[in-house]
């Protein structure tokens, strides 16, 4: 009996070794991700009336952000990757290097011109040719440029759309149901919005993790009609005022079931 009392004992301290050097590993791969997101100075810069609320559920997330100014355009991105923790960490950080790739060649493209490219290139780096026991990685995401010489915003979007809130109306501008990567629709082309953006307007761009979260007093999800309605309540607050209203919300709502993905929202104003 003590001898296996021993073992167990030797076994329970092998175990915990091994998850705090897992624990560690992760860890140390958060600081690497956190470095290449943009800093907080410079996007305080570039748009000073601005709030990121990103939550990764496990340590490091499959979910980004970019910011960037190139000349008088400005570019706003939000990114869902597949899959969450390590593997949507990978994912994030190839999105991220491959963005500041194609938009240093070239900083005219226009939106959809950019989600065409970067989804070409991540099918190339994935090794993605269709067959179906290839991965089915990808991205969801939201890319605005904004022209502040012309007074323009482009938007396009794969999967994930663009509010926008103007004189108390929530404008949804909608996606292509299509992800950046290998699908059936790979042969259709990206939507490219252009829209007049107006002083006051308040812009928001996501991944789905707040919307899909469960939660509330039957355990299901908070849902997209729900998320609308707390953006139209906050919308006029300061945007840091905002971020702790959505973040009282979801602690709120989630209570005490588990954060199921990673949450990334964006909001500003130009």
């Amino acid at each position: 009996m003590k001898k296996a009392k021993n073992e167990i004992g030797l076994q329970k301290s092998k175990i915990e070794t091994q998850n705090k050097a897992i624990t560690d590993s992760i860890k140390y791969a958060r600081f690497i991700q956190s470095s290449v997101l943009p800093k907080n100075e410079l996007i305080k810069k570039i748009i000073p009336d601005h709030f990121i609320l990103y939550f990764p559920k496990d340590i490091v997330s499959g979910d980004f952000y970019w910011i960037d100014k190139r000349k008088d355009k400005i570019f706003i991105v939000a990114a869902d990757c597949t899959g969450h923790g390590v593997p949507g960490a990978f994912m994030s950080m190839l999105g991220i290097s491959l963005l500041n790739e194609i938009i240093s060649m070239n900083v005219d493209k226009s939106a959809s011109d950019i989600l065409e490219e970067l989804r070409g290139k991540i099918m190339v780096s994935l090794h993605q040719t269709g067959r179906l026991e290839e991965a089915a990685d990808g991205m969801d995401i939201a890319f605005c440029i904004i022209d502040t010489k012309s007074g323009q915003l482009q938007f396009s979007g794969a999967h994930n759309p663009l509010y926008i809130i103007r004189n108390n109306e929530l404008i949804e501008t909608k996606a292509d149901r299509m992800p950046i990567g290998f699908s059936l629709r790979i042969n259709k082309p990206f939507t490219n919005h252009i829209l007049r953006y107006q002083k006051g307007d308040m812009f928001y761009i996501f991944s789905d993790g707040y919307a899909d979260q469960f939660g509330g007093p039957n355990g299901q999800k908070l849902r997209y009609k729900a998320y609308q309605s707390i953006l139209m309540e906050i919308h006029q607050l300061p945007p840091a005022k905002q971020k702790q209203i959505l973040i009282d919300k979801f602690e709120e709502w989630k209570g005490d079931y588990s954060q199921i993905d990673d949450i990334l929202i964006l909001g500003f104003r130009i």
